[in-house]
């Protein structure tokens, strides 16, 4: 089934808020519609491309040479399932409330390990006050500072690394994807989670399931380090498609508080790039798009890019994009100035 996609914009109705006359134009452009065919492509790419690695490992057998190789492509496969569970949470795949959950957990649980519900919360609150400094998960100072607030006001071990955060942040993010399987682990433990009996579960399923099939196929000591390597490049993949969506942008505290459009603009980074990029970090570097829409489908957000982008420049709203090193180079540049006010306490 062939979609047109209207990316001349209608002209601007006067009335509403500049997000609603946004949004109107939006859906006159027909990009709020559902693209069924295209997730279902998506589905079984990433499903063939998540058994690849476990096929390449029984063809290899026990040679650490070329096995270590495989880690980085399972990986690869596991960043796209968590970019898929992500467009499934914001209801980009489903319509309704009831297959979003099933297949939601599904592919959270037995696919990467992660506690949907935990990690759907979290998300949320993100999306709804993104770099609020009281109010964002994203950027509470747990082990790195986002502010030099923040940097002023740490104790203990953001206080220690706050220091070096910008040299520390890349070699951080190889524990990420540990950080938040633990963290979905002990969201299973709260009573106030919903399901969480099913998502212990699954998470379990998952976890039993990865370590029998690394036993049944490598020598355990191949296996630990195939582990290792495939844990650590998983982590830094995930930080790689999240770090440039909003670090180093503008953070907010208390109120007041831009209304919407500009909450979500003024905080989100664009990351310039072709098919390729769009394929690595999954649509998220139309970052701004997809704040303001979060269920567009993904396959939509670079149409989408044109009219937000013209929209914003008729409303003088800064609109930033840019290319994927300079944005890590702008995430890295942050963390090293407002870790200023720790190491000034420390000379």
């Amino acid at each position: 089934m062939t979609h047109t996609i209207q990316t001349t914009a209608p002209p601007i109705a006067t009335d509403g808020s500049d997000f609603a006359r946004l949004a109107r134009r939006i859906a006159d452009a027909g990009l709020m519609r559902r693209r069924p065919a295209y997730y279902l492509a998506r589905f079984t790419l990433v499903a063939a491309l998540s058994v690849s690695p476990w096929a390449a490992l029984a063809l290899l057998g026990a040679n650490r040479w070329t096995t270590l190789p495989v880690a980085a492509l399972m990986a690869l496969a596991n960043g796209q399932v968590a970019l898929l569970m992500h467009d499934v949470a914001h209801r980009q795949v489903f319509r309704t409330r009831r297959p979003t959950e099933v297949v939601g957990r599904l592919v959270a649980g037995v696919g990467i390990g992660f506690g949907y519900g935990w990690w759907q919360d979290k998300h949320n609150r993100h999306h709804a006050n993104p770099n609020h400094e009281e109010l964002d998960p994203d950027v509470s100072p747990d082990v790195l500072v986002w502010s030099r607030r923040q940097a002023r006001e740490s104790r203990g071990l953001p206080r220690l690394i706050g220091r070096v955060q910008s040299f520390a942040f890349f070699p951080l993010l190889t524990l990420e994807g540990l950080n938040l399987r633990v963290a979905g682990v002990r969201a299973v433990r709260n009573r106030a989670v919903r399901n969480r009996w099913t998502e212990g579960a699954l998470i379990l399923a998952h976890g039993a399931g990865y370590l029998a099939a690394l036993l049944l196929l490598l020598p355990p000591g191949q296996a630990l380090a195939f582990a290792a390597v495939h844990q650590a490049l998983f982590g830094i993949y995930l930080g790689c498609i999240f770090a440039p969506n909003h670090k180093g942008m503008p953070t907010h505290t208390g109120r007041p508080y831009p209304d919407f459009l500009r909450r979500q603009v003024l905080t989100s980074r664009n990351i310039r790039g072709g098919l390729l990029t769009d394929i690595a970090l999954g649509g998220l570097n139309y970052q701004i798009e997809h704040h303001l829409f979060p269920s567009m489908p993904t396959p939509h957000l670079r149409h989408a890019r044109v009219l937000v982008r013209d929209y914003c420049a008729g409303l003088g709203i800064p609109y930033h994009e840019t290319g994927l090193i300079a944005s890590y180079r702008e995430v890295v540049a942050h963390l090293h100035r407002v870790g200023a006010p720790i190491r000034a306490a420390h000379r």
